[in-house]
Formats: C-alpha cells, sequence, structure tokens
C-alpha cells in the first residue's frame, strides 16, 4: 500500500500547485489535501474480462453539464463486495486504448461525492494484466473534475454501473477544510 500512499501525496501536490488543478483559488487557499477511505485490500480485485465484440457500436454518455460524450463498451467484470454480487461495464475512449470505468455506489451523496466516481487505465487503480485479467484497485477510486467546480463536463455514470452496495475505498466526497 505504500504506493497508494506515495500517489495519494503526489495527486494532493497536483491539485496543490499544478496549474491544471479543478481548484480555484479561493479553494486552495483551505486546502489541506484530499479526504479518502483508509487502505482496504479486500477492495482489490484482479478479474476476467468478459469482452464485448469489437464492432460494439459507441455510446453517447450523458454529462454533468447535459452534453454528450461518445465512449464504447468495452468489457464487463463480475465481483463480490461483502457478498453481495456486483457487475461493472468496462469502457474505452472510441478508439480503444484508454479504459474508464465510471460507477456509483451506496456511498454516493452521503460519503462519497454525489454524482459518482471514476477508475482508469491512465491512473494505476485499472490496469491491463498480461494474463488478459484486469486489475481493479477500488482504493485508487476518484472524483471527476465535476466535483470541485461546476466549470467541468464530466460523464455521468451510466445506470449499469449504479451498485447497490457500498464502495469504501478510494477518494470521499471533497469539502473545503475551514
Amino acid at each position: 500500500m505504500d504506493d497508494l500512499l506515495t500517489f495519494r501525496a503526489e495527486l494532493d501536490e497536483f491539485m496543490r500547485w499544478h496549474p491544471q488543478s479543478p481548484l480555484s483559488h479561493e479553494q486552495l487557499r483551505r486546502f489541506r489535501g484530499l479526504v479518502y477511505y483508509d487502505p482496504n485490500p479486500d477492495l482489490v480485485f484482479v478479474l476476467p474480462v468478459v469482452r464485448f465484440p469489437e464492432e460494439e457500436p459507441l455510446i453517447l454518455m450523458e454529462t454533468s453539464t447535459g452534453a454528450t460524450r461518445p465512449f464504447r463498451r468495452w468489457g464487463q467484470v463480475h465481483f463480490q463486495v461483502e457478498g453481495h454480487e456486483a457487475t461493472l461495464t468496462i469502457y474505452s475512449d472510441p478508439d480503444g486504448y484508454v479504459l474508464f470505468l465510471p460507477f456509483r455506489d451506496a456511498t454516493n451523496g452521503s460519503e462519497t461525492y454525489g454524482a459518482g466516481r471514476y477508475l482508469d487505465s491512465e491512473r494505476p487503480g485499472l490496469r491491463w494484466l498480461p494474463d488478459g485479467r484486469l486489475l481493479l484497485d477500488f482504493n485508487y477510486a476518484y472524483n471527476p473534475y465535476c466535483a470541485y467546480s461546476d466549470e467541468y463536463s464530466c460523464p455521468l455514470p451510466p445506470p449499469e454501473n449504479w451498485l447497490t452496495v457500498p464502495i469504501r475505498a478510494g477518494e470521499k466526497a471533497f469539502e473545503v477544510q475551514p
């Protein structure tokens, strides 16, 4: 879990100092770091993927501003959380290079950002493994930029990725500290 803690520290530094940080000047003045669940090894999975056909048509995923963005349904994973079956669809960019997993769970709106959280293959939490399986590590689940500012347009998790179980791992709801 040292890699996770290092990643979180680096992300806090990005949020605090990088010119592309989604935080406003007012938010930055009081920013003390993002808030996370404690690392949870029970929410790390290595899973087989049920791949969708390559000719799967593009879908238009609604965003937080009412616009749409094209994605391809790439594959599906099945796993258990706290004894409950769960299924999530993995999406990709239209060309199939970047994997994207938007999801909602039972913590949204109370413990985590109301519109859902993400994993993607450009961060450590979603990785294609050499044996054809996927590493799904919810400890890296993160809030979309629209959780910090209404200026961003973020894809909303489609209903097929709404879980009824809580995923208590990753980033919690964003609040500016007093």
